[in-house]
């Protein structure tokens, strides 16, 4: 690809009648049996404006698919209203495509009908439709293969049909939601570089890009503006300019700068975030004003936790996030649930986007197995709410047990149904690990360790 600098775009605070879409105090919500509701997406003010590449990035469960449905009217905000070109998005004739990341390719149709297919419901003529798909084909470099059938053609080929189609329709809006995370590294790296070629030289008949992405180096490496989402519930934490020009380089000290940035605001949900570094933040500084009564729990083992630690100490107790996940070949979700469970624990702390280890965490990995489960269950009772509160009530009750149901009434006022029992099957993992307490799958019942020997030692009695 020619090294070809791209201006920088207009602003986040251009006025709204610049905004190709604009969503302004938008929600997502779900009602509760119990009158309460689940908030999902907390009331956010988003612009997407013309020459720019925007990449919104966030933890898993931060929102960002349900904001991209939001933003293209698959989904209505359960309040706030989204915008196209100033008119309500519902009484408007949109023009976007979404490539997605499993390619959603027909089977049964060739490569130029799998193009054509948009064209083909807009009740688009054959002739020019299959003109316009052909000038597409070739734009992507799929020439030649438009006879072929989907299961013919290689990942990265099929991904670029999907773009094919995505185009052929001439999108105001390209949003595309995890495009390359199903793609080896080879192939995702050339299809991001081909990508920025087509869009640098006005090859791509769209004016502006959204892309979702966990992937931190991918949104630094492409998008013009990036967006950073925390979650419970999603909400903005950080709202910048990348001030680069293309072709950007990964090694080069204002790259990883801005790496170690979003590392930091990654990890660190409590804390509000400072300005991304070299250059000024174009939007309002957002701070967090939630009160949480239970932390998100990460869904991480204790055994992934123990062995960051001992990576960790092995590095002299203090690493770079971006080399750390370069590494160990991580991509960012698989990485940061260990990273924050680590430092719930107060076993390592963040700092200018290094994980380093802190004393509670150099004696656990340095401990042997019997040793690390007594400071593990130290440490669970005195950092996370849930587990001190199921301990204290089985230590409480006569029988040493309790229903699974008490702790998640009380998690529902706060995360999903789906998350509630997420939450509880991590904190049930770390709880039997640190012998806090066991539990019954079948009667769904916390009981103390002690406990459960008294239930079966009638019967062992009777044998």
């Amino acid at each position: 690809m020619q090294e070809t600098a791209i201006s920088n775009p207009a602003p986040a605070s251009l006025p709204a009648t610049d905004a190709i879409i604009r969503a302004e105090k938008i929600e997502k919500y779900y009602s509760q049996p119990s009158e309460n509701r689940i908030q999902v997406i907390s009331a956010t003010d988003l612009s997407i404006v013309p020459g720019e590449i925007l990449a919104l990035l966030g933890p898993s469960g931060s929102g960002k698919s349900t904001m991209l449905r939001m933003l293209t009217g698959l989904s209505k905000p359960s309040a706030g209203q989204v915008y196209w070109h100033e008119k309500p998005i519902s009484q408007s004739e949109i023009n976007v495509s979404i490539v997605f990341q499993s390619f959603a390719l027909f089977p049964w149709l060739t490569v130029l009908q799998n193009v054509e297919a948009p064209l083909q419901a807009r009740g688009v003529a054959p002739d020019e439709r299959r003109e316009r798909s052909m000038r597409m084909l070739d734009t992507v470099g799929l020439d030649g293969f438009e006879g072929a059938y989907p299961k013919e053609l290689s990942g990265g080929m099929r991904q670029r049909v999907g773009f094919a189609r995505a185009l052929v329709v001439e999108p105001e809006v390209l949003f595309m939601d995890e495009p390359f995370s199903a793609l080896d590294v080879l192939t995702a790296e050339n299809l991001r570089s081909e990508l920025l070629e087509l869009w640098a030289n006005k090859t791509m008949p769209t004016k502006a890009v959204f892309i979702v992405t966990h992937n931190i180096e991918e949104a630094v490496l492409l998008a013009d503006r990036i967006i950073v989402l925390g979650r419970n519930p999603g909400h903005i934490r950080t709202d910048f300019k990348v001030q680069i020009s293309h072709p950007r380089d990964r090694k080069a000290e204002g790259f990883t700068q801005l790496v170690d940035y979003i590392y930091k605001v990654l990890t660190r949900p409590d804390v509000s975030p400072a300005e991304a570094p070299d250059h000024q933040h174009p939007g309002r500084k957002i701070r967090d004003q939630r009160q949480m009564k239970y932390q998100m729990l990460p869904h991480a083992r204790p055994g992934g936790v123990a062995g960051l630690l001992e990576l960790l100490l092995d590095k002299g107790g203090r690493d770079d996030f971006y080399r750390m996940a370069d590494d160990l070949a991580f991509e960012i979700d698989d990485l940061l649930p260990i990273v924050d469970a680590a430092q719930l624990l107060g076993f390592l702390k963040v700092e200018e986007g290094d994980a380093v280890i802190t004393p509670a965490g150099t004696e656990f990995a340095n401990s042997e197995i019997l040793r690390q489960k007594e400071l593990f269950r130290d440490a669970a009772v005195s950092n996370v709410l849930l587990l001190r509160q199921i301990t204290r009530a089985l230590q409480s009750k006569s029988d040493h047990t309790i229903s699974e149901e008490f702790f998640l009434d009380m998690l529902d006022e706060q995360f999903s149904e789906e998350e509630c029992q997420r939450q509880m099957e991590t904190a049930v993992a770390w709880g039997r690990y640190a012998e806090l307490f066991d539990f019954d799958a079948a009667r769904r019942r916390f009981m103390l360790p002690d406990a459960r020997d008294e239930e079966i030692s009638p019967a062992g009695e009777g044998e």
